[in-house]
């Protein structure tokens, strides 16, 4: 299975170093100089790390196939991803998207809410996307207290969420204050 570690971003300098959007929780182990990344699109790589250095919470590379600014803004928006076993580096409170999306959204006393669409990685938390069987969109913050169990053998994610959040609890709200 393809993992997507990081998207490479705006260039940085004359010398091709590129800020990357990074994916991964171990970024030091993906991203270690040497390091051969396949890309998506496969035509723009494999791409190999030379240098790699962080700035105020981002990442930036030098890879060894890109010399100078002009190839480094022609990957900008491709995906650095790698194959991986989905058992290997296994989390107990860790899911990949792709185990998230379809899974349906309840609320603590069971009632659907809605189908998860989407994991949005943010720099605080990450929002798991729910669309509402209406087609509202809400993202939620993927935090324990709110998202309170990923079952994903059941098919479903349970979540405690504060009011207002989805669009029945608009409606309940505003018939109390009638």
């Amino acid at each position: 299975m393809q993992l997507r570690v990081a998207v490479i971003g705006q260039p940085h300098g004359l010398k091709g170093e590129v800020r990357l959007d990074v994916r991964t929780d171990a970024p030091e182990k993906r991203l270690s100089v040497g390091s051969v990344l396949e890309t998506d699109p496969a035509e723009a790589g494999p791409l190999t790390i030379k240098r790699h250095r962080t700035y105020k919470d981002s990442w930036f590379v030098l890879f060894e196939e890109v010399n100078d600014r002009t190839a480094a803004e022609s990957l900008r928006g491709v995906s650095l991803v790698i194959e991986t076993d989905e058992e290997e580096d296994r989390d107990d409170d860790g899911w990949y998207r792709h185990e998230l999306v379809g899974l349906e959204a309840l609320d603590p006393d069971g009632y659907t809410l809605g189908t998860v669409t989407g994991l949005e990685n943010m720099p605080g938390h990450d929002l798991l996307v729910v669309e509402e069987p209406d087609g509202r969109v809400v993202r939620v913050p993927f935090v324990e207290a709110i998202v309170t169990e990923v079952d994903i053998d059941d098919n479903c994610v349970v979540i405690d969420a504060p009011p207002g959040l989805f669009s029945e609890d608009e409606m309940i709200i505003s018939e109390e204050t009638e």
